[in-house]
């Protein structure tokens, strides 16, 4: 067998490793180191067993992953969000919200959806965001007498906004891989994340008007009178503290005041004065926030010393030439490219979680982006949205498995897999119109930075 058929078959042997299940970063770096002792044993000099230098790419890959300046938000954005969900800051928003928005048609829906979208902001955990939702307001939602499917898509939905709006982890992770300024992308991003979160907000109060029956109106006596006063009191000590720390994280790193790792230290002492503000912290809850930033950072990092590995040995042997020439003699259009790209990581979500697929497959197709055309801020972008729908497809809707594992029993998952489709449906029609008007994503970035 040649190096490139090697190569494949080794991409081959990982994908199906992963189907059965077995840990995704130490599968890389298994597959990793063994093909690498095949690429670079030297037959014609005396080896040790440990003298091949892939061992040595393992270190040097494992040392630049740790020392990454971009990775070092990572874990100081999902402490800031770990410890503000603990806070019961969301909990206040939400109930604020609600009282915001009751004359509206499906009231606690837009509040929800408003509150799941600044949460999600928050932490950039799809996880975190349904549950807590999930716990907060799809039972208010099934007290107030919404339909169920309608409520859970909602809820799963909003969920999935931290992937795109920033500061978001992914697309700090995709910076990483891609080499794309992590500002620059921020500042793309916003715009898209706001269309898409306003098509959510638009199709809800739409859907609520046209049929009632699914989101009925609140009845007067249901109805919390207050007055202007107490309304902006309430803003004030609940949707004002979490919109000021998100906006200060968010504009220190978009107007040049500080690097994403200085903001998100500011966000993390931010969410820390929060919860102590809030009476909210607490020794349990302060070392609940340090472990899962902990096992959640770990993850992301060895994934990336596993991937980094992975990929320089299928470079080595040739595997990315085979990928490339193949595509390229398809012979397809840049829309083709992009259809074609954001089919596979479609397909992909249903197996593999949002940080595998940006970390392993995404680099795949960078080489590819000069060739067709392609910037790869706005093919970064394209993706974040698109992995919205990997959370709420059908079989493999990790949304609606979360919200499932905290929902009433009575709540069927065919019926929060029929509530997620019409919201499924709100995504792709944002993919339609970024790829439309490209200067959703472009427009801030070049007001900004002059880029592009």
């Amino acid at each position: 067998m040649t190096d490139p058929q090697i190569a494949v078959m080794m991409l081959g042997i990982f994908i199906f490793t992963i189907m059965l299940g077995f840990p995704i970063a130490f599968t890389l770096m298994a597959l990793g180191v063994a093909f690498g002792y095949y690429a670079y044993f030297d037959p014609e000099r005396m080896q040790t067993i440990f003298d091949n230098r892939i061992f040595d790419l393992l270190v040097n890959q494992t040392y630049s992953v740790m020392s990454n300046d971009v990775l070092t938000a990572v874990p100081l954005f999902l402490f800031m969000g770990y410890i503000v969900e603990r806070a019961n800051i969301v909990s206040k928003l939400f109930s604020t919200l609600q009282v915001a928005a009751r004359r509206l048609p499906g009231s606690m829906a837009v509040a929800a959806l408003i509150t799941c979208a600044l949460f999600a902001t928050a932490t950039g955990i799809v996880g975190a965001v349904v549950t807590l939702m999930g716990l907060l307001a799809f039972p208010a939602m099934l007290k107030a007498r919404y339909d169920p499917s309608f409520a859970s898509g909602v809820i799963c939905a909003g969920g999935t906004l931290g992937i795109l709006i920033p500061p978001s982890i992914m697309l700090i992770v995709y910076a990483a891989t891609s080499g794309v300024s992590i500002v620059q992308l921020y500042a793309g991003a916003l715009l898209p994340g706001a269309m898409l979160a306003g098509l959510y907000i638009v199709y809800v109060i739409g859907r609520a008007t046209l049929n009632p029956k699914i989101a009925p109106r609140l009845r007067d006596d249901e109805i919390e009178e207050v007055s202007t006063g107490q309304l902006m009191l309430m803003l004030a000590t609940s949707f004002l503290p979490l919109a000021v720390l998100i906006f200060a994280v968010l504009g220190a790193i978009l107007f040049g005041l500080a690097t994403p790792s200085e903001a998100a230290a500011v966000g993390a002492l931010g969410g820390l004065t929060l919860a102590a503000v809030y009476r909210a912290l607490t020794w349990d809850r302060l070392r609940e926030s340090v472990y899962l930033t902990v096992r959640t950072s770990a993850m992301v990092c060895w994934l990336f010393v596993g991937s980094w590995t992975f990929s320089s040995v299928f470079s080595y042997l040739g595997g990315e030439h085979v990928i490339a020439d193949f595509v390229t003699s398809l012979e397809l259009s840049p829309l083709m490219f992009l259809i074609l790209a954001q089919i596979i990581i479609f397909l992909l979500g249903w197996p593999l979680e949002w940080s595998e697929i940006i970390i392993i497959f995404v680099p795949i197709f960078l080489p590819l982006l000069p060739h067709f055309g392609v910037d790869p801020l706005f093919f970064g972008i394209l993706i974040a949205l698109n992995l919205q729908t990997s959370f709420l497809t059908p079989p493999m809707a990790m949304s609606a498995y979360y919200l499932k594992g905290i929902a009433p029993p009575q709540i069927q998952l065919v019926q929060i897999f029929r509530g997620c489709m019409p919201f499924l449906s709100m995504v792709l029609l944002s993919m339609i119109l970024l790829y439309i008007f490209p200067e959703i994503a472009f427009w801030l970035p070049g007001l900004v930075y002059g880029a592009r």
